[in-house]
């Protein structure tokens, strides 16, 4: 336990002093391609950096540094730059839930919302709605990062459900920051409206989907209830 709340210092101090001024420099294009370029190799680390604590904090938005690596980058470079960090941020997670277990999800992820995704625990298809879940904007890949670590899924898996899965959205936030770069502003507002678009479908997807799966398993439950009391 101490370990976990060691961690959870790390991790809270690094985020501060590294994702909290990159993420108010991605709000500004042009500071954060200046700043990137006098920073060299070191400025990419540590925008892979702060992408890697945005993944394990869980609290911090990811679109400003992925549209920020799109501006910075172009397109593919900073979209594979972001999906990289981005997946070894998941790794990291992945493999200190393994651990540790609950007391280290805990620290960033309510057991309220690590128990809303438990359906990844029973289901036989639980590779192929992981990947489908990261593949859909909108859905909460963040808690289901947390979730992942409590099941036997192998390791090449997840990392491929990882990068794979989160690809696309990250390409287009990509090209929305490419666009300003190329001072397309109408492509850009045409990429925020798209990406907007399809995360509220991606969320509303899910939230069907969800309401769908608890009513089963509910069902599943009292029936299982009610044969047992046929039973005795």
């Amino acid at each position: 336990m101490i370990l976990c709340i060691l961690i959870f210092a790390v991790v809270g101090v690094i985020s501060y002093f590294i994702c909290k001024p990159m993420l108010e420099m991605s709000k500004d294009p042009a500071a954060f391609r200046a700043y990137i370029d006098e920073q060299g190799i070191k400025g990419i680390a540590m925008l892979m950096a702060a992408m890697f604590l945005q993944v394990v904090a869980a609290v911090i938005p990811g679109g400003p540094f992925e549209i920020a690596a799109g501006y910075a980058f172009g397109v593919w470079k900073g979209a594979l730059i972001a999906d990289v960090a981005m997946t070894l941020g998941s790794l990291f997670v992945f493999l200190m839930v393994r651990r540790f277990g609950t007391k280290f999800a805990c620290l960033f992820v309510s057991k309220e919302k690590l128990d809303s995704v438990k359906f990844f625990h029973s289901s036989a298809r639980r590779d192929l709605l992981a990947f489908v879940f990261f593949l859909i904007p909108g859905t909460p890949k963040d808690i289901f990062t947390y979730v992942m670590g409590f099941t036997d899924m192998k390791i090449p898996m997840w990392i491929f459900i990882t990068f794979v899965g989160r690809f696309p959205a990250i390409l287009l936030s990509a090209m929305s920051g490419d666009a300003i770069g190329e001072k397309k502003y109408t492509t850009f507002i045409i990429m925020i409206i798209l990406i907007v678009v399809v995360c509220i479908a991606g969320s509303i997807f899910y939230a069907i989907w969800k309401k769908k799966h608890d009513e089963k398993e509910a069902a599943e439950k009292a029936a299982a209830g009610a044969d047992t009391e046929d039973n005795t």
